[in-house]
């Protein structure tokens, strides 16, 4: 196992197409939810344990070696608004793209050929990270940095906030981090026994009719 590919492949300049995207900041911003460092640190806290626990129990799950595809449709279900099933697969495009030119390896390119639209993002995360030789642990611990990493980021563009109140955001968030990640691979790995059905499915209804509303904006500076 290589740490640096950890490094790799959770850097925020790795081109995987997560710098387009506001993981719901923009139209949190834009409703006046997100005001400062305090209600970033809130917001990503919601993400975290909503979301960002079901997409890196998909990745981890991926590392793991579970059925792709079983995990593909698992994150549909698990996302009900279109415009993020949308913008996942996009992301899991691109997350291919990089993944494939970095590891190659015939399980990525199964899936490319199964999924020629884009799977999840976190679905092609997990197999990168597998690919790359690195455990479900690694690969939850990816997941659940940019699930917070991509709010902060885009709210000091969206803002003008302060990169250092926005780095404090995220450094004062670590140990929730740990602790999802954790969960996540734990869950992972009672799904090896238990089937998919078994991952988290714990929701973000505001970000979901968030990123609805968001998606017929006629201009805005994000994808997502």
């Amino acid at each position: 196992m290589s740490r640096a590919a950890l490094l790799v492949l959770a850097d925020g300049r790795f081109p995987a197409g997560g710098h387009a995207h506001s993981g719901g900041a923009e139209e949190a911003v834009k409703a006046g939810r997100i005001t400062g460092a305090a209600d970033l640190e809130e917001f990503c806290r919601g993400r975290l344990h909503t979301t960002g626990l079901v997409s890196a129990a998909l990745s981890a799950s991926a590392a793991l070696g579970l059925d792709p595809l079983e995990l593909d449709e698992a994150a549909d279900a698990r996302t009900p608004s279109a415009a993020l099933r949308g913008a996942g697969r996009r992301l899991g495009r691109q997350m291919m793209r990089a993944a494939r030119a970095a590891w190659p390896d015939p399980a990525l390119d199964q899936l490319a050929a199964a999924r020629p639209k884009g799977a999840h993002q976190p679905v092609v995360l997990g197999l990168a990270a597998r690919a790359a030789g690195l455990g479900a642990q690694d690969a939850a611990y990816c997941s659940v940095y940019e699930c917070v990493s991509g709010p902060a980021t885009a709210t000091v563009r969206l803002l003008s906030l302060d990169p250092f109140d926005a780095t404090g955001v995220l450094a004062r968030l670590a140990p929730e981090l740990d602790l999802v990640a954790c969960a996540a691979a734990d869950a992972a790995r009672c799904a090896v026994v238990d089937g998919v059905d078994a991952l988290p499915a714990a929701s973000a209804p505001l970000l979901e009719i968030g990123a609805e509303a968001h998606a017929g904006w006629p201009a805005r500076l994000f994808a997502s």
